[in-house]
């Protein structure tokens, strides 16, 4: 079957959004205007989920070979990330001190410095890694910080392969089911429950409705309708409450709110909109990236606490917009490096495995 390059596009499209959400949350709390850290979340995460739905299918077997692969990658690149983590704290400490460590980690703001910086490796924090239990990385803040998502993942896509393999004629009800708990958790917060519960009941809504239009195409009555709806509600909130609501999108994003939900509705109604419509006939840099999206994503966390550095160097004398698009021009140039010497990475780590399964194999 001929690859649908849509699907890559929108895939490196959305990581794109992601390292700007990235730029403009994180280093650039010193420097960014509210009003613009908020318009940033319209594309974020929900894409992901529902490009999923629409890759996804039924085959049990399949799925969680890719998620074991995916589990292995993981495993792989926060390896590499924690021995890259160790030799920096201990190059710095034995060069530089600890007065001169607790000024750099300083620069990512003060809840970012470590109490305590030790040369010894913290051996747990690997081993709370590999469980999806994400501690910080001191000399890279934004990584843990992005790894939500993967968690999320990892849950609704095992829970969403059951549904489509022994409840394919029944969808509808499940996403009426998730679509319902998400709504009654915010209607009647005090049920609203902790960990990832709230998460997986919408985003594996927004995973199923991704699957329901798998080869199909939104009419275009139903696209006008849905994009009034939504407009409506948008001048319903504003007339009501002004921009005072939308300060606080940051919030409603963890766990997810109605507002949030609304805000990324734009983008996850124009995604499904596009699709079968929007051709990508040639591949790209964007549809590159859509490709090799998991790396990205890993380097983008990487490059997002890269910057904080230069945004420190110059956020005082240069005016907010240069700065932002210079500092996210950096961002993207480091995630390409960074993703790129990922890949070889990951490429050695499985090169190793299959030498260790060898050897182990002949014993």
């Amino acid at each position: 079957m001929k690859r649908d390059l849509y699907i890559d596009f929108a895939k490196g499209f959305a990581t794109l959004a992601i390292i700007f959400i990235h730029t403009v949350f994180w280093s650039g709390q010193f420097y960014v205007p509210t009003e613009v850290r908020v318009l940033s979340l319209l594309i974020d995460v929900p894409l992901f989920y529902a490009l999923s739905g629409i890759t996804s299918g039924g085959n049990i077997e399949k799925t969680f070979y890719r998620l074991l692969k995916l589990q292995i990658t993981f495993m792989i690149f926060v390896t590499f990330l924690f021995f890259l983590d160790y030799i920096f704290k201990v190059f710095g400490l034995h060069f530089f001190g600890l007065d001169w460590m607790r000024a750099f980690y300083s620069t990512f703001g003060s809840k970012y410095v470590p109490q305590n910086i030790s040369d010894v490796p913290q051996w747990q924090n690997l081993g709370n890694w590999y469980l999806h239990q994400y501690t910080n990385a001191d000399t890279f803040p934004v990584v843990m910080g992005s790894f939500w998502y993967l968690k999320v993942y990892f849950i609704l896509t095992v829970f969403g392969v059951l549904i489509l393999r022994f409840f394919p004629k029944h969808l509808n009800w499940f996403i009426g089911l998730c679509l319902g708990l998400t709504l009654f958790f915010n209607v009647f917060p005090q049920f609203y429950p902790t960990g990832q519960v709230g998460y997986v009941a919408l985003y594996l809504g927004v995973f199923l409705i991704g699957h329901q239009l798998k080869g199909k195409k939104i009419p275009t009555k139903w696209a006008a309708s849905l994009y009034a709806i939504l407009l409506f509600i948008l001048v319903f909130l504003f007339w009501n409450d002004g921009k005072e609501l939308f300060l606080k999108m940051n919030k409603a994003k963890f766990p997810p709110k109605l507002l949030y939900v609304f805000w990324s509705s734009f983008s996850s109604l124009t995604l499904f909109v596009l699709y079968n419509r929007l051709k990508i006939s040639k591949n790209n840099f964007i549809t590159y990236i859509g490709k090799n999206a998991i790396f990205y994503y890993f380097a983008q966390g990487m490059s997002s606490s890269l910057v904080y550095f230069v945004v420190v160097l110059i956020k005082d004398s240069i005016p907010w917009g240069i700065t932002l698009i210079l500092i996210f021009g950096i961002n993207i140039l480091l995630a390409v490096i960074i993703a790129e010497g990922l890949m070889k990475v990951d490429s050695l780590g499985w090169r190793l495995l299959q030498f260790l399964r060898k050897k182990t194999a002949s014993v």
